[in-house]
Parts: structure tokens; C-alpha cells; sequence
């Protein structure tokens, strides 16, 4: 079961590879993983062969190396402060971990913060050819606005870099999918709220092999409820407001706005076959039913040495 042909959505526990700085020492008297942080869930489908895997996301990399320009330098410096300093060991303990105790590991996006040789030599190092999963925002960022003033979020800004991109990461970067004990685990680039038709399109023909479906992405399909966590995470100011829904910007209102993708979402919630769905990009842990057969599970930072272990049955 852990031995997977070709590419496809999943990494294989068995095809991680070990790391020489792995440290058996941490924590001695309470158990290695201890400081690892996971939430469980459990998807229901009525599998012949039932498999676990660990779902992270949000690893933000930010490494660089001395002869890179002095913008990379001053990124290092900045944003390995901003996310603590820890965020190689905390992604070597999950996929330690998780070598020890599921059989797949699904990684949603910004393995790394922002493009630069040392970080994508940090994405071999982590996964090899085995990586699959899907990219995130930051790993479209040159350099996190030195070189653009403001990020375009669309296609033709993506489209800067993402031969790069392919180059590195060693699946299709826009949409990929594999059949994995008979369930289609799909992972597409949303990385900015919105879906492309062709994506769309792609998906459909998917659904055609009628396999039950897990859909792998950056950014969740945002509910009033999962909004609501996401501003009293990022904006808080004090006693949530209950009686009124905050004012919806970024990624909800996208999905709002753009009709190809709003289109997708209520397409979405009418197809039984879609199972669950994968998200990461919040930096906290949340849960949403997407739909009457469809639960939504987004993963905290993997800076934060966060991880979910989900069961398919």
C-alpha cells in the first residue's frame, strides 16, 4: 500500500527519506513527537483497503544561501524571524512521524516562503521526486515584493515563474490527480481564491471515472463560519462581533466575485462523489461540512509543528 506508481497527489510514507539530523534526544522523558501538534479526523466511504495520512501545510521555508542577492539575504533574515526559526526541524519531525504511523503524506502549500536556490533545494532535500501536493501563494513570491510593488494575483503574474516552478516541483502544478486504494485524490492551484476553466474542466473529466474524491488545495472554499474564524484570527480586535458577519475581502471574496470559480463551488456542492477536501494557507486549524457528503479540513502552519492525521475507511 505504501508503493505508489507515477505521479500523483500523495507522497508515500516509503518514499520520504531519513534525515541524519533527526534527534531521538528531544523531550527523552516525554516522547519524541510530543511537540508535535495533531488534530485527527476520519472520512467515511467504505474502502476495501482503508489508509491514513498526514496532512500539513504551511512550512514556509526561508532559507537562502550566501552568494544569493542582497534581497534574499534580508528575506532570510526578516522572515525566518517572522516565523520563529524552526520551521526545517518542525516539517523533519512530521514526515519522521509520519514514516512511523500513516501511510501518505498530503503537503498543501507554501513549502517555502518565498523562491530562492536554498529553498528549493530544501523541497529535494525534504521529498525528492516524491513530493506531490499542491503550491501555495509564496511559493509564486520572487521575493515577497522587492522586485514587484504589489503582487498581481493572476494568471500572467504566476505565469512569471511558473516554469521555475515545474522545474522544481516534480508534479503538474496546476492540477494533478491519482487513484489511491480506489479514491481520486485531486490537488489544483487556487492559490489566490480562484479557479481557471480549465481547471474546471479537467475536474469534470475526473469525476467521470466515478472514484469518491478528495480535493487537495491552498486556499479553502471559505463559509460565513469560516470567515468569521479567520478574522478573529487575523484581525482581532477584542469580543467578536456575533450579531454581523465581517466585511468578506481576499480569498471569500473572490470566490465570491469570480463567476467561473462561484460557479465551481455550488457545482461542487451537488457532487456526491466529492468526499473531503485538503486546505491549509489560514495558520490555524478549522473544519467546515462543505457539503451534505463533503467535510472541509484546513491544517495549521507547519511552522507551528501543527499536522492532522485523517483516516479514509
Amino acid at each position: 500500500m505504501k508503493q505508489l506508481a507515477g505521479a500523483g497527489a500523495l507522497i508515500a510514507t516509503s518514499q520520504l527519506p531519513a534525515f541524519a539530523e533527526d534527534n531521538p534526544e528531544i523531550f527523552p522523558e516525554r516522547g519524541r513527537y510530543e511537540r508535535l501538534s495533531l488534530s485527527y479526523g476520519v472520512v467515511h466511504i467504505g474502502l476495501e483497503k482503508p489508509f491514513s495520512i498526514l496532512h500539513i501545510s504551511d512550512s514556509h521555508l526561508t532559507a537562502a544561501y550566501e552568494h544569493e542577492n542582497e534581497k534574499k539575504q534580508k528575506l532570510h533574515t526578516r522572515r525566518t524571524k517572522t516565523f520563529g526559526g524552526r520551521q526545517e526541524e518542525a516539517l523533519a519531525d512530521a514526515l519522521a512521524w509520519a514514516k512511523q504511523h500513516v501511510d501518505f503524506v498530503v503537503h498543501t502549500g507554501d513549502l517555502i516562503d518565498w523562491q530562492s536556490e536554498a529553498n528549493f533545494h530544501l523541497v529535494r532535500k525534504f521529498f525528492g521526486d516524491s513530493y506531490i501536493g499542491s503550491l501555495g501563494n509564496h511559493e509564486f513570491s520572487p521575493d515577497m515584493g522587492y522586485s514587484e510593488p504589489k503582487e498581481e494575483h493572476t494568471e500572467a503574474f504566476k505565469d512569471r515563474t511558473r516554469d521555475l516552478l515545474q522545474s522544481v516541483y516534480p508534479f503538474d502544478v496546476r492540477f494533478q490527480s491519482q487513484v489511491v486504494n480506489g479514491v481520486n485524490f485531486i490537488t489544483l492551484d487556487d492559490v489566490y481564491g480562484y479557479v481557471t476553466k480549465e481547471q474546471v474542466k479537467r475536474f469534470k473529466k475526473e469525476v467521470k471515472k466515478g472514484f469518491p474524491i478528495v480535493l487537495c488545495m491552498h486556499v479553502p472554499f471559505f463559509s460565513d463560519d469560516m470567515w468569521r474564524a479567520n478574522v478573529r484570527f487575523w484581525d482581532d480586535k477584542g469580543p467578536m462581533n456575533y450579531s454581523a458577519l465581517p466585511e468578506i475581502k481576499s480569498a471569500y471574496k473572490v470566490q465570491q466575485e469570480d463567476k467561473v470559480t462561484r460557479d465551481f463551488i455550488s457545482y461542487l456542492k451537488k457532487e456526491k462523489l466529492l468526499k473531503c477536501i485538503l486546505a491549509g494557507h489560514l495558520h490555524y486549524d478549522v473544519q467546515d461540512q462543505f457539503s451534505p457528503t463533503c467535510r472541509q479540513y484546513v491544517v495549521a502552519g507547519s511552522f507551528l509543528f501543527h499536522g492532522e492525521e485523517i483516516l479514509f475507511i
